[in-house]
């Protein structure tokens, strides 16, 4: 069965204390979970290279995915980027007139996020629906 293959089935996962459920179609579209977390590109995406505020979580981030008790990953704020799964970047520093590199990340790819809305620029507009 294809990735977007119909089914009834329904996965879920249990981020931190929240019970959320993905399904395409409905509000979320990219799970956030330790593997996209991993693959992201946002924090080396010129958006955000010169936000101080970025640059400062990308740090803490770090620390907070190594901190995590296994199978669990840190909370949304905690981590800059996965905007496509999470909403938009709480940092107000960021340079929206750069060029993004949605394109080239490989949770993007995957979730063929070109076709979805919005398709670039998530942390500014927020979540792929």
């Amino acid at each position: 069965m294809g990735r977007d293959a119909p089914t009834e089935e329904k996965s879920s996962i249990t981020p931190r204390d929240r019970n959320v459920t993905f399904e395409r179609g409905t509000e979320f579209v990219v799970p956030y979970v330790e593997k996209n977390i991993s693959r992201c590109r946002c924090s080396q995406c010129p958006v955000q290279a010169k936000s101080r505020c970025a640059q400062s979580e990308v740090k803490s981030a770090k620390q907070a995915l190594k901190n995590a008790p296994a199978g669990e990953v840190p909370d949304p704020e905690n981590v800059p980027g996965v905007y496509c799964s999470e909403g938009p970047a709480p940092c107000q520093d960021l340079d929206f007139d750069r060029q993004c590199i949605c394109s080239s990340c490989e949770v993007w790819k995957e979730y063929d996020l070109k076709n979805a809305n919005p398709n670039n620029h998530f942390c500014q507009h927020g979540r792929a629906t």
